[in-house]
């Protein structure tokens, strides 16, 4: 019997969209699984060690980059953040389906490495309705809350990268979408082909 390969799936979106919920829902009621991220950001209230992220000094973090021990990395308003290579990909030869949430000057870095990865991208309905999650999130001041959407409105410009965009506008509705998305990239053309290939080699047993 051969064995069923996970996916990549790499889910970006502005900060306060909303995509962090997303993908602890799909994980909670579909079994995904996550990568977990290292970065140099300190933890918002709540947050964990290895469960949010793996927090890491700006030195440690750049000892990473040295070893070669990522798949990508970016600074984001002031702080790295970076996906560990050796957990996504023992996942993936488990048959397990992976979602990297990570910003988008990483994602496309894993794009040129992983070209099967697919890429999408979560947005609000609009952007007044970003600047308002900001602010109701209550985590950083105004100032900040003005960078993230001047930051948001440059990083547009990426969202013709993204094989699929998902607007979250009503939670439920999102995962739901985002789930049958997933589901669908495992009968896409190129792992088809794949399919195609093994099913091809399988036969040389016998002749």
């Amino acid at each position: 019997m051969m064995n069923k390969k996970g996916i990549i799936a790499i889910i970006s979106g502005f900060s306060g969209a909303g995509k962090g919920t997303v993908v602890e829902q799909l994980t909670k009621r579909y079994g995904y699984a996550v990568s977990i991220s290292a970065t140099t950001r300190k933890p918002r209230e709540g947050e964990k060690e290895g469960v949010s992220y793996f927090y890491k000094t700006k030195e440690e973090f750049e000892q990473m980059i040295e070893r070669d021990e990522l798949i990508e990395y970016a600074k984001y308003v002031e702080n790295y953040y970076g996906t560990p290579k050796e957990y996504v990909l023992s996942q993936i030869d488990q048959g397990k389906d992976v979602l990297l949430e990570i910003e988008m000057q990483g994602a496309l870095k894993v794009k040129e490495k992983f070209p099967e990865v697919s890429l999408i991208f979560i947005t609000p309905p609009s952007a007044e309705e970003l600047r308002s999650r900001l602010v109701n999130r209550g985590t950083e001041s105004i100032e900040v809350i003005n960078k993230r959407m001047a930051r948001a409105k440059e990083e547009c410009a990426y969202m013709k990268d993204y094989d699929y965009i998902v607007v979250n506008d009503e939670l439920e509705e999102c995962v739901e979408q985002m789930h049958r998305l997933l589901q669908s990239v495992h009968y896409s053309k190129r792992n088809q082909q794949e399919l195609a290939e093994k099913i091809r080699k399988d036969f040389d047993q016998y002749l």
